[in-house]
């Protein structure tokens, strides 16, 4: 299969692009096409086909359910049981963005979607692009990251392409997405709404718009969610993550170390860290929260693609946003070494 990729102006939907995504998606093919949090592998989600060829291509195991993509909050409606008076609230507060949402599913949801559950993930992404795509197609997409299962999820088209190259028809490419990682996980069925996944939509943003008290899941035991049982987001070289206050500091010892040693390093870390030399290095811009979202998975990415021996991540503080970008660098890390000061 020869993979075309639609170049759009930026955000700006082409029409002609738009429609030959939506024509491939009806015939029963996948596309992949831009989020404002990563790149998603989309499919029709009533075509059962089409959803069993999503986890052919990313090597996806059949017991990790997929997250369900709608152009409006009416359409993630159709999709319930029941329709808690907690999903009207987020929708207004959170609709469109990087907001998942789990409730009751009705009989129009295949199992293939959810792994045999009674819940479906949905979530309306804010990327003009790929509220268009769903809307022309006429139907919710059933779309996880557009990636092999277990590599860091692509943030650009160029990205996807790496990793999707003969195996799709299209990528629809709408520039890099903004925010960078993955969509918060809400279970909202329960007595209390749960955090299941981590993202940038933090549990003190819900607890503000529910006026109730939010809890966080923990990952292990049962898949109540997409993306949380199996290891995710690992670059293709042994990688350190280094937490702690005293991070940095951790790293430049380290670095220092094994450069002697004769080791080729590599360092993942905000701009200031550029001083350590000798080391292969990748910015993290000003060490934001936000710049690590949008730029660490193709920091992961291109340390993939090196000749290092090892890869040093410097971690950010573990609260709020920073809650999501540790999840994500805890599952990609090989090693991880909590740093403080007698460690120095």
């Amino acid at each position: 299969m020869t993979t075309r990729v639609l170049h759009t102006a930026g955000k700006d939907a082409d029409p002609r692009a738009i429609a030959f995504a939506a024509e491939e998606i009806r015939d029963g093919g996948l596309v992949a096409f831009p989020t404002e949090t990563v790149y998603g592998l989309g499919a029709e989600i009533y075509n059962e086909g089409a959803i069993r060829k999503i986890f052919e291509v990313k090597g996806r195991p059949p017991d990790n359910p997929l997250i369900v993509h709608i152009a409006d909050p009416e359409q993630g409606i159709e999709l319930m049981q029941q329709v808690p008076d907690r999903y009207n609230v987020l929708a207004t507060a959170f609709m469109p963005g990087p907001l998942t949402l789990v409730v009751q599913r009705n009989a129009s949801v295949l199992d293939v979607v959810t792994a045999g559950l009674e819940t479906v993930a949905i979530r309306m992404p804010s990327h003009p692009l790929a509220l268009e795509l769903i809307r022309a197609v006429g139907a919710p997409l059933a779309a996880p990251s557009a990636n092999v299962s277990g590599n860091p999820s692509p943030t650009t088209a160029e990205e996807a392409y790496e990793e999707l190259d003969g195996k799709v028809a299209f990528i629809l490419d709408g520039g890099r997405s903004d925010i960078g990682i993955e969509s918060t996980v809400l279970d909202i069925t329960g007595s209390k709404p749960v955090i299941l996944r981590p993202g940038m939509i933090t549990g003190e943003d819900i607890s503000g718009a529910l006026h109730e008290d939010v809890l966080h899941a923990s990952e292990a035991g049962e898949v109540r969610s997409p993306g949380v049982k199996y290891r995710h987001y690992m670059p293709a070289v042994p990688m350190t993550l280094f937490a702690g206050q005293n991070a940095e500091d951790g790293i430049a010892a380290a670095a220092e170390r094994l450069i002697a040693e004769g080791q080729r390093v590599g360092v993942l870390a905000p701009e200031r860290m550029k001083r350590i030399s000798h080391t292969l290095f990748y910015s993290l811009g000003k060490g934001a929260t936000l710049d690590y979202a949008k730029y660490m998975y193709s920091g992961l990415r291109f340390f993939s693609a090196q000749q290092v021996d090892v890869l040093l991540c410097a971690g950010i503080e573990e609260e709020h946003q920073g809650l999501a970008i540790m999840n994500r660098l805890r599952k990609a890390a090989t090693t991880i070494r909590e740093i403080d000061e007698e460690d120095l």
